[in-house]
């Protein structure tokens, strides 16, 4: 009887530190980061040299890794379809992007941004656009950093749940820990 008291005991105060810490945190999942992404993301730019080369890039699949590539960064994958037109005449490819970012939250918007956006690796097909694209990619560099300097990657909405509500109301910044983003209501 004893160790069933103590054993019921233990589980009330685990379940009480359970619930404590949804009172000072908020927690976003990789998977929920992708759901917004998958909704939300509609990146398409014109980049390239007027006269010599023009390129339309669009960006699509784009999946989150947070805190595991490597500490404090968000590492998100995603594929581009990119249409060239040339002096050698129209042709498309396809990339495969790694892009790495610094997770911010903006308290007055409840928005959470991927601040200093890079392209860290790609491929693309057929491996014959590698030159073109090599001259794009501080053009496409550039262009990713403003749009998610502006963009944000998650917006918290009060009307989902308690706990966005309260993530957007007692914010006091963001932690990147690997596999979700903590949004603590406390220093």
């Amino acid at each position: 009887m004893r160790k069933l008291f103590l054993g019921a005991t233990a589980l009330m105060f685990a379940g009480l530190l359970a619930g404590c810490n949804q009172l000072t945190q908020y927690t976003l999942s990789e998977q929920q980061v992708n759901d917004y992404l998958h909704k939300n993301n509609n990146f398409q730019k014109q980049l390239g040299v007027p006269g010599l080369v023009d390129a339309t890039i669009t960006l699509t699949n784009l999946n989150s890794q947070i805190g595991r590539a490597e500490p404090g960064k968000v590492t998100l994958t995603g594929d581009a379809s990119v249409d060239i037109t040339s002096l050698f005449g129209p042709q498309k490819a396809d990339m495969t992007l790694t892009l790495k970012a610094q997770p911010s939250f903006d308290k007055a918007q409840g928005a959470i941004f991927l601040k200093d956006m890079e392209v860290v690796d790609y491929t693309i097909k057929p491996e014959k656009m590698q030159s073109v694209m090599k001259g794009l990619m501080p053009y496409l560099n550039q262009s990713l950093k403003s749009y998610f300097d502006q963009k944000p990657a998650y917006v918290l909405n009060g009307d989902k749940s308690k706990g966005e509500a309260m993530a957007k109301k007692l914010a006091k910044g963001i932690e990147v820990k690997p596999g979700e983003l903590v949004i603590p209501f406390t220093d």
